[in-house]
């Protein structure tokens, strides 16, 4: 049974502090320790041999230095935190433009099928999902879905064209698709819209896709 601080059973009540356990932290002094060892110094000194005046004048010069680099301290914490509220209403501002994760690229895993997000940004009439090799061929293509702008989802088997399983990796994916209004258009993994964002323990994520991102992982946002 462990026992804490007050002698209680600390599975049961917890660990406790007494005043006797805090100690004060006197590893550095601030500028109220240094004027009160500067008063107690002219206090004490002897009447006979006071303390010369230049040592005087340096003491309070180093005061005055202390007290000036406390406020700089000051100000340079109040200045982090005022670019960190700014930060953060950036993010906020980012909401409802588009995130570019700078690739649209995905991984095959041997036996295994890949699943990955297009966005459309304009509604689909037809068109086709292109994987793409490292050397930019097209080994594969899927159907769009026809249907409103929006977040589709694909699962591609791995396979190519003539349905021969491809060695795993990466690959890349593309869309071609034709809107309602006969306009052909382009998108690719990796361009989503930013839903939301959210702060956590310091870090910022923005949602794109089904799921949330660190904001460093954007390259562009427009």
């Amino acid at each position: 049974m462990a026992i804490n601080s007050i002698g209680l059973d600390s599975s049961v009540y917890g660990n406790y502090q007494t005043t006797a356990d805090l100690v004060e932290d006197k590893t550095s002094l601030s500028n109220d320790d240094f004027m009160t060892l500067l008063l107690v110094e002219l206090q004490n000194q002897d009447p006979t041999e006071p303390t010369d005046t230049e040592q005087i004048l340096t003491q309070t010069s180093q005061l005055a230095t202390l007290e000036a680099t406390d406020n700089t301290n000051k100000a340079l914490e109040d200045l982090v935190a005022t670019m960190k509220a700014s930060s953060d209403f950036s993010a906020i501002s980012a909401i409802g433009k588009t995130a570019d994760l700078g690739s649209n690229a995905i991984t095959l895993t041997e036996g295994e099928e890949s699943t990955f997000e297009i966005y459309f940004p304009s509604d689909v009439a037809y068109g086709n999902v292109e994987i793409l090799d490292s050397d930019g061929r097209v080994i594969s293509t899927i159907s769009a879905e026809a249907g409103d702008a929006g977040l589709y989802t694909y699962t591609w088997d791995g396979k190519d064209s003539a349905g021969n399983s491809v060695d795993e990796g990466i690959y890349y994916v593309t869309a071609s698709y034709t809107n309602s209004a006969g306009e052909a258009l382009n998108t690719r993994v990796g361009t989503y819209p930013i839903e939301s964002v959210r702060f956590d323990e310091g870090e910022t994520y923005v949602k794109v896709g089904s799921g949330y991102i660190p904001l460093e992982n954007v390259v562009e946002i427009y």
